[in-house]
């Protein structure tokens, strides 16, 4: 898409660095940017400072205009927003005839797709992306990470070799968006798993499933489609679970179809430390699992630990309309459980071991410190999203961090 002397409304700025890194992109190709938050500007002074003035630049905040949309050649939409057909700014684009695309189609259409690997599912796809890009460079294969994983790689254009591999984690609302734009897929695709989630965003699990399956749904003859395999093994991991062996497994298959020498790729994978906030060790005893958004991710966190009862266990966060029954479930394995945000009432409902409501995460780990004795184990591992009370994921586990932090300090 060409938009020197187009008139662009990216809708929002963000804090993951998508639609600055969007902006950043649009302006340097010559466009006229209007960018719209609903955010203040304080609250995005850290991106304001980063992103900088520029005489095409125009910011709106605090709220979205309708005209603002219904008059742009291009709107640059925030994937993030849910059930976008029914969302009253991208109406107004689509019907006063405006191109409305995302960072990502942008960024797809840049690229050739036989270079690209493709990387979704309900969990385990930033973790197995990572693998594969660490696979790859083990492998000394030129490639960049990119995606759904935070930032853009528009601004790295002019550094992708022409034979680099691209490995991108690619969401549901993003491949929402392709499907609709583009119908496009990757090269190699890949599916770790597939369950209920995001319903909140997609109105269904069928809708929320048939996105995820676009990402095999426009490949071509040649190409290569992979699944996680739930049987799959793979020793030597630095990275706990039995989950983190198929997101392995899966991760080498990928690297080797685009050329990645085995040995090293198996090399690159087994060293691999883990990414923050995804079973990341705090210090004995105490591990963030702030990314896990489904009761299936927080089943597989507490299957990580040889011995469940030793476990404490804090869950709960914003409700995403998903069934919580898996995740009152672990009550039975672990020693405690604690419940917190929008979600813990209901958790508590469904649970038969013993949960203790609290409403925030300090005072839940408070009281679960209190309640340790030696040899047991601090998993924050919610089930649920974070928007109840935190900004994201990565504000929650950096906040459970800190405290973790200060209660090492007192000690």
């Amino acid at each position: 898409m060409i938009v020197q002397d187009k008139r662009v409304t990216v809708m929002g700025l963000g804090r993951f660095g998508g639609g600055l890194g969007v902006t950043k992109w649009l302006l340097g190709q010559g466009a006229n940017v209007l960018l719209t938050d609903l955010a203040s500007k304080e609250e995005l002074a850290e991106q304001l400072a980063e992103l900088g003035s520029h005489s095409n630049l125009q910011i709106v905040f605090g709220e979205h205009r309708v005209e603002d949309f219904s008059s742009a050649d291009v709107v640059i939409a925030n994937p993030a927003i849910p059930m976008p057909w029914d969302n009253v700014y991208l109406q107004a684009a689509w019907d006063a005839g405006v191109v409305v695309t995302t960072e990502i189609e942008l960024l797809i259409q840049q690229l050739d797709r036989k270079n690209v690997i493709g990387v979704t599912g309900t969990s385990g796809k930033s973790t197995t992306a990572s693998m594969i890009h660490e696979a790859l460079c083990s492998s000394e294969i030129p490639c960049h990470l990119g995606g759904n994983l935070g930032g853009s790689l528009l601004g790295e254009l002019s550094s992708i070799g022409r034979k680099d591999i691209v490995v991108l984690e690619l969401s549901s609302a993003m491949l929402w968006w392709i499907d609709k734009g583009s119908r496009w897929s990757p090269s190699v695709a890949v599916l770790t798993t597939l369950e209920p989630n995001h319903i909140d965003w997609h109105g269904s699990f069928d809708a929320y499933k048939s996105c995820k399956e676009v990402i095999f749904a426009h490949q071509q003859e040649g190409d290569t489609s992979l699944t996680q395999d739930a049987e799959a093994t793979f020793g030597g991991l630095a990275v706990l679970g039995t989950h983190n062996e198929r997101n392995a497994a899966v991760a080498f298959l990928a690297a080797i179809a685009v050329g990645a020498e085995s040995k090293s790729a198996r090399n690159g994978i087994q060293n691999f430390r883990g990414l923050s906030h995804r079973l990341q060790f705090v210090r004995k005893g105490f591990y963030n699992d702030s990314k896990s958004t489904t009761p299936s991710a927080t089943k597989l966190a507490v299957d990580s630990f040889d011995d469940a009862s030793l476990v404490h266990l804090i869950v709960g966060g914003y409700d995403k309309h998903i069934d919580l029954s898996l995740l009152s479930e672990q009550s039975e394995r672990v020693c405690c459980m604690y419940a917190i945000g929008a979600t813990r009432n209901a958790i508590a409902k469904l649970a038969l071991g013993e949960v203790r409501c609290v409403e925030t995460l300090d005072k839940a780990v408070c009281e679960a410190i209190a309640n340790m004795k030696e040899g047991d184990v601090l998993l924050l591992s919610p089930g649920c999203a974070s928007w109840d009370q935190f900004e994201n994921y990565e504000e929650r586990g950096e906040l459970f961090c800190e405290l973790i932090k200060k209660v090492s300090a007192r000690q």
